[in-house]
């Protein structure tokens, strides 16, 4: 999962260029950023800097203009690209707050900045020298468009208004949801069934009661596998209340936000504004393409569902017409009909992964395919959980840039797996990503393992970009195409050719056993259309919250959810309140859900060019120079032709989605 970005202003920070550093920074980009009064005064310092670069802007030459417009950015994302992760991921509160403190600010600065008349001016005059330096002023005037310097005077303003306000709320949409502290409490023998190494070391309360959080170490083997449906009930109630109902009012007011912004642009919705720059191009594009995945979809859910509706009949001794499955039931009867079927126990293949054996095969991989290897510089400054890797060109050993990784859950930590794009790479400046997870300490599952290789995926299409502006580096791509590359790599998990590698990087490790894994690639695509079916809920929630009927005068964050919800064959629990802690469409994938299933369909396609290898160095050689060295600096459609010998085709992800 990549991280979802703050607000509508990063966003348009996105899509004229992120924002990377003038020169070449210092090797460790989060120097000195230990103090909450050393950030705040940098912080203070690096907005006189872009003021004053703004004043030079005004007076560019047209031949600099775009290098100029793209050292602006450079300069404002190294020191804010480490912010905005360590806001994510530093142990203490006061570095947090003044990380965010300084993430809004400058993004304050930039919502301004794109409403500069002069330098908008002076980029409708440029003549673009080739076909990089066009799309690189096609995306920073839309980027000027899209903040509003078209618009009449007010309503310049009450876009930057807007604008300050939505980052402010999608900060604490998702410091909610990051610092929750909720603690349920068991007696061991309400944990029947849950591996003992989940919560053996867990805090005690004064009864003697086991404490377990939320974390996903915690909460997938909870609902997995504890053996009484009350357990598993009462931690997946937890789950579902998180953000409260304070963030469901936070929710309502950015879906009224975005409304009032888009219609200061004489658009019905939020929907319409964003989609309009994006591959599918309008809200009628992607509803077509979510309906007919539904229609595959929807008949294969039922089937699934009938199977685990059974499962539970036969453990309780009742009639299956008779049984009812609840939410809190569907992973647990998921895993036993799995086992019985496939004779796989995800957390009995823990044995065979460590987390860190993980991590150098993750880099094994890479290093076959891409031609770069990574090697270790020391923990990163903010845990000592953290490790930092230059990412060197095996070639010549040139140093392509630096990669963070924080795979453990702790408190206050972001809690899904993330990939931060610290720094985008251009020409004379090396990028900086960070990989942040929630993985077991203990050993991974091969779901555990896939996640690894989805972020992965996402750190080296930043990481391996050899573009021009960093405008365009590494993910700087449209949203319905930045998930594919890391989609594209989650399969390599189950092939066995690829699982060899495993032996190489940790001898001391067992090897998962050939037809173990071979049992494990049919089990993954088990229940399909109930994944598939639960993903496009969420798309289709997202895309009614901030579509033509969504917004304040209609219905509530809450109730719209729970009318979607009960419509669907396991209908809506009383109390859930799903949308408090959906981080995704709080911040930049509001209106954007669908990517998922949108880029899905396209890393079917692309790893259709691996079938015969999936380590075969040539075409590994070939997808990083055609895909991930462009960036953005060509649409995706292009880059998929180029890679493909052909026009992109929905044919793979459909023919997968139909395969038993």
């Amino acid at each position: 999962m990549r991280r979802a970005l703050r607000s509508a202003v990063a966003a348009l920070l996105l899509a004229v260029g992120g924002a990377s550093a003038r020169a070449a920074p210092p090797v460790d980009p989060f120097q000195a950023l230990d103090n909450p009064a050393r950030i705040d005064a940098d912080c203070r310092r690096l907005q006189r800097d872009l003021k004053a670069d703004e004043r030079a802007l005004e007076q560019a030459r047209a031949d600099t203009l775009l290098p100029a417009l793209d050292a602006l950015q450079q300069r404002a994302e190294a020191l804010v690209g480490p912010l905005d992760l360590l806001a994510a991921v530093h142990p203490a509160k006061p570095i947090r707050d003044a990380a965010e403190r300084c993430s809004s600010a400058v993004q304050g600065f930039f919502a301004a900045f794109l409403q500069n008349r002069r330098v908008h001016a002076r980029l409708l005059a440029l003549e673009p020298a080739d076909a990089i330096d066009a799309q690189a002023r096609r995306d920073r005037l839309d980027a000027f468009e899209d903040a509003g310097i078209a618009l009449a005077p007010a309503a310049r303003q009450r876009a930057r208004e807007i604008n300050r306000e939505l980052t402010r709320l999608g900060q604490d949409f998702e410091r909610r949801v990051r610092e929750e502290r909720t603690r349920v409490a068991f007696r061991v023998d309400e944990l029947a069934g849950v591996p003992e190494s989940v919560w053996r070391t867990a805090p005690r309360d004064a009864q003697g009661r086991v404490l377990l959080g939320l974390d996903y170490p915690t909460l997938d083997p909870v609902l997995q596998k504890a053996e009484r449906a009350g357990t598993r009930e009462r931690l997946w109630r937890a789950a579902n209340a998180r953000g409260g109902a304070e963030n469901l009012r936070v929710l309502a007011r950015l879906a009224d936000l975005r409304r009032e912004y888009a219609r200061l642009f004489g658009l019905d919705s939020y929907a319409d504004f964003v989609l309009r720059r994006r591959m599918a191009g309008s809200a009628a594009a992607v509803g077509s393409f979510l309906d007919a995945v539904r229609q595959v979809a929807a008949p294969r859910e039922a089937d699934d569902l009938a199977l685990l509706r059974a499962d539970k009949a036969r453990l309780l001794g009742s009639e299956p017409a008779q049984t009812v499955l609840q939410r809190w039931d569907v992973e647990y009867h998921l895993e036993r009909v799995r086992r019985a079927q496939f004779a796989v126990d995800q957390d009995a293949l823990r044995v065979h992964f460590p987390p860190e054996a993980s991590l150098r095969f993750v880099f094994a991989i890479a290093q076959r395919l891409f031609g770069v290897r990574a090697e270790p510089l020391g923990p990163a400054p903010w845990h000592p959980d953290a490790q930092a890797f230059r990412i060197v060109e095996v070639a010549d050993g040139r140093t392509l840039g630096t990669l963070y990784v924080d795979l453990y859950p702790r408190p206050d930590k972001y809690g899904h797996a993330a990939m931060w794009p610290v720094r985008a790479g251009a020409a004379g400046v090396q990028p900086v990503a960070a990989l942040v997870a929630n993985l077991d300490r203990h050993g991974l599952s091969l779901d555990e393992l896939e996640t690894l290789l989805h972020e992965a995926g996402h750190a080296f299409h930043a990481l391996l970009s050899q573009t021009r502006y960093a405008q365009h580096g590494g993910t700087n791509v449209l949203l319905d195409f930045v998930e594919a590359p890391s989609q594209m790599l989650e399969d390599w998990v189950y092939d066995p050719a690829v699982q060899a590698l495993f032996a190489q990087v940790c001898a001391e490790c067992t090897p998962i056993p050939r037809d173990t894994l071979e049992r494990a690639a049919r089990a993954r695509d088990f229940a399909k259309g109930w994944r598939t079916m639960r993903q496009l809920l969420f798309a289709s929630y997202d895309l009614a919250l901030y579509g033509p009927t969504g917004g304040a005068t209609r219905e509530t964050p809450l109730a719209l959810w729970t009318r979607l919800e009960s419509a669907t064959p396991l209908g809506h629990v009383p109390g859930s309140r799903f949308p408090a802690s959906f981080e995704h469409i709080a911040g930049g994938y509001a209106a954007g859900y669908y990517a998922y299933q949108w880029s899905l369909a396209q890393a079917e396609d692309l790893r259709s060019a691996f079938a015969a290898d999936k380590l075969d160095p040539a075409v590994g050689r070939r997808y990083r120079e055609a895909v991930l060295a462009p960036g953005g600096e060509q649409p995706p459609a292009e880059l998929m032709r180029r890679f493909l010998g052909r026009p992109a085709s929905n044919e793979a992800f459909f023919r997968w989605l139909r395969q038993p």
